[in-house]
This record gives C-alpha cells, structure tokens and sequence, in this order.
C-alpha cells in the first residue's frame, strides 16, 4: 500500500492512463487491449476504492504537481468527500471493467484499441475530477471527461442518430461547462489565485454567492441530467455501448453531483434556505418527470436512461432538503438530508450499473432492445434474468436491498419539518416527500413491466428464444454489483457512520450521538424512539414467513406440490400477441397524467385493409425549448454567413469601417 490515500489514488489515475496507452499498442491483433487492458482496469478500481475509504476516515491531504502551464502548476486534494467518490468510482468501475473484458472481446482489433484507450482514458479523467484542488485542474479533467465519453457514445457513429446523440451530449456538457467555469470566475473575483483554498477564503456577498450557486447548479445540473436540461441523457446512454452506458449513468452522472456538493457546500459555504428551496422544486419535477416519461417507454435502454433522470431528481430532493435545514440553523437535520443523497448517489450508481449491464447482455445475445419483441428470456437467460430482477428490486426502493435504505433516509430528513419556523416552506416540505412516494410506486410499476414483458410469457420473436446467457466474466461483472445491492442494504449502519464523516467535514456538524451509538444491526438516523431499521431482521422475516407458509401449503393444502396449466379463459390456442405489451401496460399512467405528454396519434380509419393504431409519446422540452432554441440559432447562422460574399473589396470595407468606429469611440 502506498504511504498515503492522495499518492495510492494519483498512482492509480495513472496506472488507467498508462492502460489506455497500452491499448493502442499494435501486437498480435491488439492482444493487450483484448486479454489484459479491463481485468487489469478492474484491479486499479478495487484499489481505488479501499484508497477511498481510507481517505474518508483520514485527515485531507494535498500535493503540487510539476504540470500545468508556468506559475499554474496542478493541485490534487484528498478529503472526507473526494474519498466517498473515489470510493463509489472504483468499487462501480471494477465490476463494470470485468463485465467490459468480456463484452468487448470478440470486438475488431482496431475498434477495439480505441474503445480501450477511450474508455480507461474515461476513468482516468473521472478520477482527476474528484481529485482536483484547483479550477484550472479541475476543468481540464471535466473536458477530458466530456470529450472521453462523447467519443465512447459515439462509438457506432457510421449511424446518424447515433452522431446525432453525441453532438446533442457534447453540446449541454460544454453549456454545463461554460457556466462551472463562469462559476469559478465569480468566487475567484479577479484576485489571480485558483486554487480551491482561495476560492474558499474568498469573502462574496450574498447577491454574488446566489449567482455562484445558480451557475453551479446550472452547470454541474446539465451533467447531472435534471429538467430542463435532461435532453442528451435518454439520447446519449441507449447510443453507447452498455458497458459505457453502465458507466455513463452508474458514474460519470455522479461526478456532477460531486461537483455540486464541492463548490456549494465547500467552496461557496453559507448555504442558504432560498437555495434548498429551488433545489427542491427542481428535484420534484426532475423525479415526476423522469419516472412518468420511463413508463412510457418500450426501449429498454432509453427506459433505464429516464430513470437516472427520476434518480437524480432523488438525490437533488436530498441535497434541496439539507440546504433548507442548514439554512435554518438546523446543522443535524441538515446533515441528514446531504447523507440521504450521498447514499443514493452510491446506491443509484450500484442497481442502475447492474441494470444496464443486464440490458446490455440481452442486446449482446438476442439483439434485442424493443420490450415489445421480448418475452420468455428467463428460459434461454435465467442468469441475466436474477441478476437483472436485483436491479428491479433495488431501484423499486423494496427492503432489504439499497434503494429502500436510502429513500427511506430521504423520508426521515423530510419528517424534520416540524423543526422549520418558515410556516411556507414547513408546509411545502411535506408534498415533496410525497412525491418520492409517488415515484417510487411508479417505479415498482415500471419494473414490474420490464421484467415481466423481457423475461416472462412466451417469446414474441424467434430471436428472444434462441438468445443465450451471458459469459463468464460478464456474469461475474452483475454478480458483484449484485452483491453491492445486498451489502449496501443490509449493513446500512456502516455506510452511515462514513457518510456522517463526509458530512461533518463539509457542514461542521454531524448526526445526534444516539444515531451514532446504534449498533451494526439497527439504522437509527435521528433517535431510537423516532425512526429505526433492521434491514437483516426484515430479511429474516421474510425468508422465516416464506418457509413457513410453504411447509403449511405443502402440508395441510396441497399435501403435495401439483403442477397444471393455467386456466386459459377459453382459449386453448394462445400466443405471444395475446400477452399484454409494453406500451399497454403504461396506458393508465398515460391517461391520468396525459398533459404532461406530447402525444401524436395515428387512428385507423373503417376501410383500412389492415388497420393500425400508433402513438408517438414526446418530450414537450423539446417543443417549448430545444426546437426554438435551434431555429434561432438556425436563423441567425444565416443571416450572419451573409456577410461572407466572397469579396476582398466588401472585406476590406468590413475592415474600414470598423476602424473609423474605433477612433470615433475611443477615449
């Protein structure tokens, strides 16, 4: 081990650049980047990961590099909160790598090198994100990210919508980029000095602090994927392949978050219940929005895509919570509300990694993506098919996996309300917990659609039943995000304790001493007597219920287990047209909430030879926001290019003209 977490960490963001390198080696048909670049990749974020727990209980550490440009060398930092997410990069990276080593290995030689190179360049970037201690670092590893990963997303890229995707992801991440970086400008006040200590001492008034918050939450939201700025991310992550939409979504998503917590809580400090609330409302429309658009869904990556939208949103509704506590003079309560989001960014990035390796082993074997031509894939896939109905699980929020433990912390920061004296925002506080509560029901709905459209019933297409199982080291990539999803539900006391560290590093203050106190086998976040969770005694209840029902139904019902079709409804030759589909299992969500879609539909008229109904759902973002947005763009593009006649004497004129007016204005 190294002699510190900062030198171990830096080591390791170098051991991936030095593997992306590698990769580009033309031996033996690319025999690194096929055999050894993932496994090895694999290895470096396991190290990562215990580098990151051991920074989370260490004092922060700091270190110069001889880099940069002159008089601007780069500054690396480890803290409490760099090494929650080094922690939640590498543990993620590992499992993802192992199921990349056998995903892309059947992948052309040179294809392959650059996906090796992209990819381990990827999270090499990621890494420097959260290391970085100054603006001038930090935002050349958020562009070495950006680009990284827009090139892995456009990987297919002979396919136009595939280019397409990645131009619309490359443009909202340098939007999010440019308003970071104007976000540095205003801390750093022109005082010439970008380290993170300078911007942390700098004194802003309250007007420029809410301008800083607004561009950080403008910008690192754009990543992030929140309304209205979600547009890339259903585009982008079905675009990719699945081990980078696993890490698109799973990771690189997170480091927005990190940005967020960082310049908000750390650098710009003094946070105020004004900006808690508009993180809240932004959250609750992030959340409603991004589980009723999954829903309507029948892509099975584009519906995955729509849940880290409602997820972020989830997250956001933790942050906006601890915000509003804090500014209230509440420190406990408010460390509450940034633990709940912490957990569910580790959480969301296990169950929706697992989920879109999951998807991503069924389009690998059955080439299949559309929900509709699914069906029966737990025969030919029973494996992907276990692995994938944990990830169901877990994102439903059901105990005793991660997602409930999570979620449950955000309901338990919101029951803090009586604590407010705002009369308004202590009223509000409660409808935003009731919409976590409505997305998590719409949620359980979603996944029991999925799961039983793709892996239940007959097959809708010879391709679902001639599929087959994953590989080995694929199935071994879901097997330990599987296992992330059972240990971080049922030992949530541990995780709590370390998330408690990271919050009194960045707020001053942590939870009350009886939370603290609990033993391993309860989760007690405010008091005993208030709230409190075994998630392993839940799980002993449920396995003792299940046995013993099973041993009275086997004994005194049946005496024996029987086995015999099901009633048919008088129909003894059904099919798979007559299962329900995806787009049918959604339609009571999209009747009830039918104005917050845009929907075209195309009704068959009496003499059709073969009537065919077909709906369109859209996003009205699009409509009200994006398409505007273009055609202004579109229209000053033209009128601008005609000053381009292709005449010296009219760009000689341009230059004439422009002179005399800088003499005439000029002081």
């Amino acid at each position: 081990m190294p002699d510190s977490a900062l030198t171990g960490s830096l080591g390791v963001a170098l051991a991936w650049l030095a593997i992306a390198a590698l990769c580009l080696v033309p031996a033996r048909a690319a025999w690194f980047a096929r055999r050894l670049a993932f496994p090895l990749g694999a290895a470096a974020g396991l190290a990562l990961a215990v580098l990151g727990v051991e920074a989370v209980w260490s004092p922060a550490e700091q270190m110069t590099l001889p880099l940069g440009m002159p008089d601007l060398p780069f500054h690396l930092r480890i803290d409490p909160l760099a090494g929650f997410f080094l922690l939640l990069l590498g543990s993620v990276a590992a499992g993802i790598s192992v199921y990349a080593a056998g995903f892309f290995r059947a992948e052309p030689a040179g294809r392959l090198a650059l996906t090796g190179l992209q990819y381990h360049l990827f999270l090499a970037s990621m890494a420097f994100v959260v290391l970085a201690d100054d603006a001038y670092l930090f935002m050349v590893a958020w562009e070495t990210m950006a680009l990284s990963s827009y090139f892995l997303v456009t990987t297919d890229h002979d396919k136009p919508a595939i280019r397409g995707a990645g131009f619309l992801y490359l443009l909202i991440a340098h939007l999010g980029a440019i308003a970071v970086l104007l976000c540095f400008g205003v801390m750093h006040g022109g005082q010439g000095d970008y380290r993170f200590d300078a911007l942390r001492e700098a004194q802003l008034t309250p007007a420029w602090a809410t301008v800083a918050f607004l561009l950080a939450f403008f910008g690192f939201g754009a990543k992030a994927g929140m309304i209205p700025l979600h547009a890339w991310l259903p585009e982008a992550h079905p675009a990719a392949p699945s081990p980078v939409s696993a890490l698109l979504s799973g990771v690189m998503i997170k480091t927005a978050i990190y940005g967020m917590v960082r310049v908000i809580y750390d650098l710009i400090g003094g946070v105020r219940w004004e900006w808690g609330l508009v993180v809240l409302v932004v959250a609750a429309g992030t959340t409603l929005f991004g589980v009723l658009f999954a829903l309507m869904q029948h892509d099975l990556k584009r519906l995955l895509a729509y849940h880290s939208v409602e997820n972020i949103g989830i997250i956001l509704l933790g942050l906006g919570l601890s915000m509003v506590f804090i500014g209230f003079g509440h420190p406990a309560a408010g460390v509450l509300g940034l633990i709940a989001a912490l957990y569910h960014t580790l959480n969301h990035a296990v169950f929706k990694g697992l989920l879109f390796l999951g998807a991503g082993s069924i389009l690998h074997s059955a080439g299949l993506r559309d929900l509709n031509h699914m069906g029966g894939l737990i025969r030919p896939m029973p494996r992907t098919a276990f692995y994938f109905l944990i990830g169901a699980l877990a994102i439903s929020a059901l105990p005793p996996l991660n997602g409930f433990v999570s979620e449950w912390l955000t309901f338990q920061a919101a029951l803090q309300a009586p604590l407010l004296a705002h009369g308004v925002v202590r009223s509000l506080v409660p409808l935003f917990a009731a919409v976590l509560a409505l997305a998590g029901a719409l949620t359980a709905m979603c996944f029991v659609k999925v799961f039983g459209v793709a892996f239940l019933g007959q097959p809708r297409e010879a391709r679902a039943a001639a599929g087959h199982d994953a590989g080995s080291l694929e199935r071994l990539g879901m097997a330990w995000l599987a296992a992330g999803c059972f240990v971080l539900g049922l030992f949530p006391a541990f995780v709590l304790l370390m998330l408690n560290r990271v919050g009194a590093s960045l707020t001053g203050s942590g939870l009350s001493a009886e939370a603290l106190e609990s033993n391993w086998l309860w989760l007690v976040p405010t008091a005993p007597q208030q709230a409190s969770y075994s998630p392993l005694i839940f799980l002993l209840v449920i396995v003792g219920v299940t046995l013993v029902t099973f041993f009275l139904v086997r004994r005194f019902y049946h005496g024996r287990v029987r086995y015999a079709a099901p009633w048919d409804c008088g129909y003894p030759e059904q099919n798979a047209r007559m299962q329900d589909t995806a787009d049918a299992f959604g339609q009571p969500i999209r009747h009830v909430f039918e104005p917050a879609f845009l929907m075209h539909r195309r009704l068959p008229r009496p003499d059709d030879a073969a009537p065919r109904f077909e709906l369109k759902v859209e996003d009205r973002h699009w409509v009200w926001l994006y398409l505007p947005v273009a055609r202004l763009a579109a229209y000053l593009s033209l009128k601008i290019g005609l000053l381009q006649r292709g005449r010296i004497s009219t760009y000689l004129l341009y230059s004439f003209v422009t002179l005399i007016a800088l003499l005439v204005f000029a002081r």
